[in-house]
């Protein structure tokens, strides 16, 4: 046999052989810490854990997860801090939930409960929404309930027909009922200076709460705007003695201050007039002859509530009586 056939016989037996693998070649990156080994002999315990180790410990691990790996939270303070600040916020806005709820509940239960007491007391009244005849009330009924009802007021075509009270002071019915329990909106009431039952002073002043929900005398904060004011004709306001058919003469705003409100008798007509005509030009709405019928009145009856207006607070419409100012 020649020698290039032993050569070649040589060749064809290496290349039957399997390849040696180039190691060098196969390495990984310096630096490079896999998460799983490629290691067929790291399939043993104490393998693992030497790797998982590493890992943990390496400066080149960086947590982008309040978990690690392995499923277990992380021991960074810096995250443990944040993990419970979180759930603290998480139970405060929980809490804050449900405290605005119960307040949520607890006001509606109060309007509810004052609507109930309202219609009540309007049973002991029959009224003409049209306005054309005075409230026809029953005193007796009314005077067994509370026998400090002085007179019923009522704006025909809105919610205002209410019996009207008078304590000692300008405190007790702001949230008192009739029957002496508390409530949200009290009872409408005539100031404790006016002599009773009212329309004896030069003005008669008649306060009640202006609700939300458009109880008690929010109509009357309504009134603000020329096109309302204009649709109320009549405002009646009844006593055992007599019936006080008014006419709206204008309304204006001011503050819990004032006390150029509460004045009750003038020296003479003409101080009272003047009273009058300063506090119409002041006026947000009013009848168009409202001067020419300040010239006329010899009594007021003012009605007061509150409004919601920065700078102001106090909605007040002033009465006059038609039998006093008709031509």
């Amino acid at each position: 046999m020649s020698s290039s056939q032993g050569k070649h016989f040589g060749n064809s037996s290496g290349a039957g052989s399997a390849p040696v693998p180039d190691t060098a070649a196969n390495q990984a990156p310096a630096g490079f810490i896999p998460v799983v080994t490629n290691d067929p002999s790291s399939s043993g315990k104490g393998t693992r854990s030497s790797h998982h180790n590493h890992r943990m410990k390496s400066d080149s691990y960086r947590e982008t997860d309040p978990y690690d790996f392995s499923g277990r939270r992380s021991r960074d303070p810096r995250k443990r801090r944040s993990r419970i600040i979180s759930t603290i916020l998480f139970i405060i806005g929980i809490v804050l939930i449900v405290v605005a709820a119960g307040m949520f509940g607890y006001s509606q239960w109060q309007y509810h409960e004052q609507d109930v007491e309202n219609e009540k007391l309007a049973a002991y009244a029959t009224v003409d929404d049209e306005g054309n005849q005075p409230p026809v009330v029953d005193w007796a009924a009314l005077k067994a309930i509370n026998p400090e009802i002085v007179g019923w007021v009522q704006i025909p075509n809105t919610v205002v027909s209410f019996p009207v009270y008078q304590a000692s002071d300008n405190e007790k019915y702001l949230h008192t009922n009739a029957e002496g329990n508390y409530s949200l909106g009290g009872q409408v009431f005539m100031d404790y200076q006016n002599q009773a039952p009212g329309m004896l002073d030069q003005q008669t002043i008649i306060y009640g709460h202006h609700l939300r929900n458009g109880a008690m005398f929010k109509p009357i904060a309504d009134m603000d705007k020329q096109e309302v004011f204009d649709s109320v004709g009549t405002v009646w306001y009844v006593t055992e003695e007599a019936n006080y058919e008014l006419e709206p003469l204008f309304l204006y705003y001011t503050d819990e201050n004032d006390t150029n409100v509460r004045v009750f008798d003038w020296t003479s007509k003409d101080e009272f007039h003047s009273y009058l005509s300063s506090l119409l030009a002041k006026s947000v709405t009013s009848r168009s002859d409202a001067a020419d019928l300040i010239g006329k009145a010899s009594h007021a009856l003012t009605l007061c509530t509150c409004n919601y207006i920065d700078g102001y607070g106090r909605t007040i419409l002033v009465c006059v009586p038609k039998s006093e100012v008709a031509s």
